[in-house]
């Protein structure tokens, strides 16, 4: 069954809006936090996002609203739901109830980063793979998780066709190099993903918004983070993204 995500007017908050309530939601529970933090990249970061501490029911029933909200809002169609190992699988699992919930319901699937050699065997969990795939994931640091979900999926002979995140952190990826440097690359992983993976690609929140939040709680002790942030972001940010 192919599924429009689609809504009656008053169900959903604007883009912009449920980015802003979002980027609230983070901080309140500790998954956004602001000071100096190494990333995989190797920066040092003023902000850190760890989907992981989403780590009771009411807060990830609350993530899942978020992201059935920004997939409602972005109108991608698509016919089920993969949840990559590890992160993507709780993730991808609340996102799917939600959405049933609203009245979308679609099949889920997961893998295992090990083969089982008993049982059913393989590699995947639950629905079978096919149609349009949507990928449930957290953030997206180098498109390299989405090339190997994107692997998997056309194996099974579906078609990966879109990505959501929670979080587009709209800075510069990164390439290994053969000496096993990293070097900066002018385009962000998720532009990667959208013009050479050419997948639809849709986040809760962007660093923009994460900016607008400092910018207007400046009185409330954030103007420094503020100002590390647009630091960071002058140097190793990416033109802003459609959404």
């Amino acid at each position: 069954m192919s599924v429009s995500v689609e809504t009656k007017p008053g169900q959903t908050q604007e883009p912009a809006s449920l980015a802003l309530d979002f980027v609230q939601f983070a901080v309140d529970c500790g998954v956004l936090r602001f000071g100096e933090f190494k990333t995989k990249a190797g920066r040092m970061s003023p902000y850190f996002f760890n989907a992981g501490l989403f780590d009771d029911g009411a807060k990830l029933g609350r993530l899942a609203q978020f992201y059935a909200q920004r997939l409602i809002s972005s109108g991608i169609d698509f016919d089920m739901i993969f949840g990559p190992a590890y992160k993507g699988i709780p993730l991808g699992a609340a996102v799917a109830i939600e959405l049933a919930r609203l009245g979308k319901n679609v099949p889920f699937t997961y893998n295992r980063k090990e083969a089982k050699d008993h049982g059913e065997g393989g590699t995947l969990v639950g629905a079978p793979l096919m149609g349009r795939v949507l990928i449930v994931d957290d953030v997206m640091s180098a498109g390299t998780a989405v090339r190997e979900s994107i692997d998997i999926i056309r194996a099974a002979g579906a078609t990966a066709h879109a990505v959501v995140i929670a979080l587009d952190r709209q800075e510069m990826a990164t390439e290994k190099q053969a000496d096993g440097s990293t070097l900066d690359v002018p385009y962000s992983a998720v532009q990667y993903v959208r013009e050479q993976l050419v997948l639809q690609v849709c986040a809760i929140a962007e660093l923009s918004d994460l900016m607008d939040y400092l910018a207007a709680h400046s009185a409330e002790g954030l103007s420094a983070d503020y100002e590390r942030v647009q630091a960071y972001r002058d140097r190793y940010g990416v033109q802003d993204q459609q959404s």
